[in-house]
């Protein structure tokens, strides 16, 4: 699934259930930092993390534990990039090598409705215009999920670059084409990052399957 929506240098792994974790299934310091969450949570954490030992495995990079950092985002082996995302009946993860990319966001949503009162608090009022038409266009897709989606991914590219920075979801515009499958996302903030990089938006792709919705945006380096 997240395959359609990366170039071929990008590994993935992925799963539509958590399995049966075996007691090693986490190193010891990931399962002391999920030691108190709930059921779901737990199995969450686990099955992508499942997921991202295995897409390392095909770079050649032996499992680590790999403990959330700032905001929550992976802490990943030296050399390598990438990015996970979980909802329900899906988990994924996507790895490169930092000499390949600079940055790997990926996400997943249901492709469903939003909740009342989310699209309001995530999108300007240009954007709302721009959902309409594409309602108006392809009235079976949920184009605000799939919004909603891209930002998400939108940010996991962001945060790395900029050394953790907060993006909140009215700070990058985003317009999707529903023809090409692919999304452009423009960023409103000044995007300095600590290596002179200067960032003013993403370019990333989308896919509608399964009862899902991906987006997945990579930078090059």
């Amino acid at each position: 699934m997240i395959e359609q929506v990366l170039p071929p240098g990008v590994r993935v792994a992925e799963l539509f259930a958590d399995p049966e974790h075996t007691p090693d299934a986490l190193f010891p310091q990931e399962a002391t930092h999920i030691a108190k969450a709930v059921d779901k949570r737990r199995r969450e954490f686990t099955t992508v993390r499942v997921c991202a030992r295995a897409a390392l495995g095909e770079l050649g990079v032996a499992p680590v534990p790999l403990l959330p950092g700032v905001r929550g985002a992976p802490g990943w082996p030296a050399g390598i990039v990438g990015s996970m995302t979980h909802c329900d009946g899906y988990r994924a993860a996507a790895v490169a090598r930092a000499a390949d990319l600079a940055s790997v966001g990926i996400d997943a949503e249901p492709h469903a409705t939003l909740p009342d009162g989310v699209l309001g608090m995530i999108t300007s009022e240009s954007e709302r215009r721009h959902l309409d038409g594409l309602a108006r266009t392809a009235p079976h897709v949920h184009w605000d999920r799939l919004l909603f989606c891209a930002k998400e991914a939108v940010y996991k590219a962001w945060s790395p670059l900029t050394g953790g920075r907060w993006l909140d979801f009215l700070e990058a515009d985003v317009a999707v084409d529903p023809l090409a499958g692919t999304f452009r996302a423009r960023l409103l903030v000044p995007g300095d990052c600590p290596d002179g990089r200067v960032l003013t938006g993403f370019d990333g792709r989308w896919h509608v399957a399964g009862g899902l919705v991906v987006a997945g945006i990579t930078v090059a380096v």
